[in-house]
């Protein structure tokens, strides 16, 4: 999951080299965290955040399909 994340986000900015995933485990779930440019920040969450809704819907469908467990994706400033 961690690949997918740091993939599909250098795809979107227009820094891929500042493109930064951690993975951790809390209460069962799995967390990732996101850290881009500030400059990219924007391209990341996208308007309304629409972007970062589908990277959360991409990743819990991956997930699902790998029977692996529930990931929360946050975005770091």
């Amino acid at each position: 999951m961690k690949d997918l994340l740091a993939t599909l986000a250098r795809a979107l900015v227009t820094e891929p080299e500042r493109v930064a995933v951690y993975e951790s485990e809390e209460r069962g779930r799995t967390v990732l965290e996101l850290e881009v440019s500030p400059h990219d920040k924007g391209r990341v969450i996208g308007r309304g955040g629409r972007t970062a809704a589908a990277l959360r819907t991409v990743l819990d469908a991956v997930g699902e399909r790998n029977r692996a467990p529930k990931c929360t994706l946050e975005i770091l400033e």
